[in-house]
């Protein structure tokens, strides 16, 4: 009697299975046409059930073919079947950019069965087609938050015990009745090629043609859960524990696994061409019992990155540029450029290219290029991400790489604000005004001040977004370099023959206003506190990866080695003559206004606030040079305005009266 039932158990989750395959089609067409019909989850259902098909087909095409003929007359069957029906449904997807090539890998699959190529072959095709296909269709594959599996033994003893054996073995009561058999989870090398995801799917979908039916009906953090435990049978629990040993020790596995996403996806067979097949193995099993861990950046960083990057290319290819524009610009934003500052001391060559690359892709979207050229682009910037996992991987040099960050920040940055603020403090001293000096220190003083405020502000009141970071540096250098341009040419003006001392007769005094001294006042406090807020947008980024003490280390050398610029500078200026003076600081403050116009035009497109306008060109961050049109065009503006002064400057000095001697 209980074998009938059993019997009877199977067959109707069999037909069931079987009703979903076939008339899962017309089921779909029905919910279209109703009023509540979702179209987005009718094609998240579409799509997910063609990449079950054609991960089953990479998974199983093993037990159909071996050496050229088929060992299996029924398995083989099957694959051709599920290859044929993943083709068919590949072509009634929407219509969208690359599906062509989709439909070309399906016929590719379909031609290597056919003449029965070897299972490696067959499932490098399939897994490349599966990609392929959530690259073209995105679809959620990692659960919001790492699985809880205190429950999974009892979820799994309570759904899939009965068919697949309380310990995995496929060897079930109800599952001896079943053709084919239940799977046994304990057969490491099916479990080798199996991801967490695809069990879900399985878990989720069920499976044509077998007795396993869908569980849609449990939750889908149980599902999840079900996923993890399930795709563990095969490990033993010393293997755990050596994963747990390897995973805290071992930095490249640790980048090898950089969030819940990765995990999720990743199967053992992946993962053994990255750290070897003894390390994958243990690693796989120890995430697999503790998901959690490898969660640790989904709040920030490059999980941010990859995550807005991911949802960008699907708001592209749904017709909406414009959220693509924004969320590309928040993967950049809010996840990149927080790593910015350390990267920067381990590889400023992969930041370059980053930066490029992301311009690159914000161009494609602002020129309304086709899906796959936004597809291959995320797909460049995706490795590129992988190798700032790489390269941002905890080191032995940790500790050296945070003291250079930290000291180079502080020194690149002061020095600009520096020029501005020695060059004024100069000019006021050989003038003799020194009166208006306590102007230009409470401006510099302040703009510390106000930038410890903002520091304070953004860590603890509210959250200030990467796009106004970028507007406040961008804005408050085109201020600063239309000041410098125009204090440039005015001294310039004044180091020509005979101009500093009619400037001197015509009483410095009576020149310098209260006017002049309130603007003196607010040009230290932009141009240093443009550096100060960018410093400490740094020092944070700094400070989260850890190496406290050599960040100090690295702040208080920085602070000596300012000291040390800042009097060279300003005993350098006192021993000029006033007109060399004039005259030095004229072509310092003039460069520093090319320097200035180019960071705060690149600032402003980086953004947002200008489209990016990337061209075949070097770039030289420290003179404010970029791969930029605009940027560059900017600079070349402030150019031709500094040669025009100039030329004007040298011709009235020509034609003016000779002065007669102080």
């Amino acid at each position: 009697m209980r074998a009938q039932a059993a019997s009877l158990f199977c067959r109707t989750a069999v037909l069931l299975a079987l009703a979903a395959a076939v008339f899962g089609a017309d089921v779909a067409r029905a919910q279209d046409a109703a009023p509540v019909a979702d179209p987005t989850a009718t094609l998240t259902t579409d799509v997910r059930q063609i990449w079950q098909l054609v991960d089953y087909i990479a998974v199983d095409y093993v037990e159909a073919v071996a050496d050229g003929a088929i060992k299996n007359e029924g398995e083989y069957a099957e694959m051709t079947e599920f290859a044929a029906t993943a083709r068919t449904r590949l072509a009634s997807l929407p219509a969208r950019d690359g599906q062509a090539g989709l439909l070309t890998q399906a016929d590719a699959l379909q031609a290597a069965i056919a003449n029965r190529a070897s299972p490696p072959e067959v499932a490098q095709l399939a897994n490349t087609l599966s990609a392929a296909l959530i690259g073209l269709y995105p679809i959620p594959v990692a659960p919001a938050k790492a699985p809880d599996l205190t429950a999974a033994a009892a979820l799994y003893r309570d759904h899939c015990g009965a068919c697949h054996g309380m310990e995995g073995r496929g060897d079930g009561e109800t599952g001896a009745h079943l053709d084919p058999p239940p799977i046994d989870f304990t057969d490491h090398a099916r479990a080798r090629v199996r991801s967490a995801y695809a069990l879900y799917e399985v878990i989720t979908q069920g499976v044509a043609d077998t007795g396993m039916a869908s569980f849609d009906v449990l939750p889908e953090d149980q599902r999840w859960a079900l996923a993890f435990y399930v795709g563990n049978m095969s490990a033993a629990p010393e293997l755990s524990a050596a994963g747990e040993k390897l995973w805290q020790d071992n930095a490249a596995a640790r980048t090898a696994i950089p969030d819940l996403a990765t995990l999720t996806a990743v199967t053992e067979e992946k993962l053994a061409a990255v750290v070897g097949a003894d390390q994958a193995r243990a690693l796989t099993a120890y995430l697999r019992t503790a998901p959690a861990v490898a969660d640790r950046p989904a709040k920030g960083g490059l999980a941010i990155a990859r995550a807005r990057l991911a949802e960008s290319v699907k708001a592209y290819q749904a017709g909406d540029a414009a959220a693509a524009g924004s969320l590309a610009l928040s993967s950049y934003l809010d996840g990149f450029e927080p790593v910015e500052a350390l990267l920067r001391t381990r590889n400023s060559d992969l930041l370059v290219r980053v930066e490029t690359a992301m311009g690159e892709y914000r161009t494609r979207i602002a020129a309304g290029a086709p899906a796959a050229d936004i597809i291959a682009q995320a797909g460049v910037l995706r490795g590129l991400f992988d190798a700032t996992d790489t390269a941002l991987a905890p080191s032995a040099d940790d500790g050296s790489a945070a003291f250079v960050g930290a000291f180079t920040i502080l020194v690149r940055e002061g020095v600009e604000a520096l020029l501005v603020v020695v060059a004024m403090i100069g000019f006021l001293t050989k003038v003799d005004r020194r009166d208006v000096l306590p102007y230009v220190h409470g401006g510099w003083a302040l703009a510390l001040v106000a930038g410890l405020a903002t520091w304070a502000l953004a860590a603890y009141a509210f959250d200030i977004d990467g796009a106004s970071r970028e507007a406040t540096e961008g804005f408050a250098a085109l201020f600063a370099a239309v000041i410098l341009l125009a204090v440039g040419i005015w001294m310039h003006q004044k180091s020509l023959a005979g101009r500093w001392q009619a400037y001197l007769k015509e009483r410095i005094s009576s020149a310098l206003s209260k006017r002049s001294a309130w603007f003196l006042f607010g040009l230290a406090f932009v141009a240093v506190y443009r550096e100060v807020f960018e410093t400490i947008l740094f020092y944070i980024a700094l400070w989260a990866r850890g190496n406290v003490g050599a960040i100090l280390g690295g702040f208080l050398a920085g602070v000596a080695a300012l000291v040390v610029i800042t009097i060279v500078m300003l005993r350098t200026s006192k021993r000029l003559p006033i007109s060399q003076f004039f005259g030095l600081s004229s072509a310092l403050v003039a460069i520093l206004a090319v320097v200035l116009a180019g960071k705060g035009i690149a600032a402003l497109q980086e953004g947002g606030y200008l489209p990016p306008s990337i061209v075949d060109f070097p770039r030289f961050e420290v003179l404010g040079v970029y791969p930029s049109l605009y940027s560059l065009l900017a600079q070349l503006a402030v150019i031709v305005v500094i040669v025009a002064g100039y030329l004007y400057n040298t011709h009235s000095a020509a034609n003016d009266p000779p002065k007669a001697a102080a």
